[in-house]
């Protein structure tokens, strides 16, 4: 299935394999809606470099689903909290930006780790069961609470090396990205 777009006066055409589209209930004429994605990052990316490559996928991926991310601002003054009472901390802010139908994915190290063809698979996967959104969550540098490992649907791990939390925030939307390139037969992953 082909869907037009126009953006920025260009017009294109992106190609979705079926089985990743969804009827909306609330639409006319056959018109079909992807799921939603939401990134949610604790505190904000600090280098240039950083941010200008997370922007650059992020515009790619805005082509291929609804997709938004969400700053969880960092703890101010955190010195003298032990490591649970900033998890504690962090982890009430990020239960206010996701509801119970929402499936959470937590990128962690300790966490199963797929190839970019099988992570495609995964978010095929994710994609035609039904569920409404799609939420992937990159913890602080101190990681997350144990009640929100409890509440995550998934624990993905992008490598058995340890990376920066503002590093990772990098690599997974490229992943993503390249995920969606694969379901869609681009050549971007060879």
């Amino acid at each position: 299935m082909q869907i037009y777009k126009k953006m920025a006066n260009r017009q294109f055409f992106i190609s979705l394999p079926p089985e990743i589209m969804r009827l909306s209930p609330r639409r006319s004429n056959d018109q079909r809606v992807l799921m939603k994605v939401k990134l949610i990052l604790t505190g904000k990316t600090d280098s240039s470099y950083l941010k200008q490559g997370i922007g650059e996928y992020e515009n790619r991926v805005k082509h291929y689903v609804p997709y938004e991310c969400t700053v969880i601002p960092a703890l101010k003054s955190p010195a003298g909290l032990s490591v649970q009472e900033i998890q504690g901390r962090e982890a009430v802010q990020i239960l206010k930006n996701i509801t119970s139908a929402d499936y959470l994915v937590l990128l962690d190290e300790k966490g199963k780790e797929l190839g970019s063809v099988e992570f495609s698979s995964f978010l095929n996967q994710r994609f035609t069961s039904g569920i409404k959104s799609l939420v992937f969550l990159v913890g602080g540098p101190y990681g997350v609470s144990g009640e929100i490992r409890k509440r995550a649907n998934y624990i993905l791990s992008l490598s058995r090396m340890t990376f920066s939390h503002q590093m990772v925030r990098l690599f997974f939307i490229e992943q993503f990205y390249r995920a969606l390139t694969i379901l869609n037969n681009e050549s971007y992953h060879h």
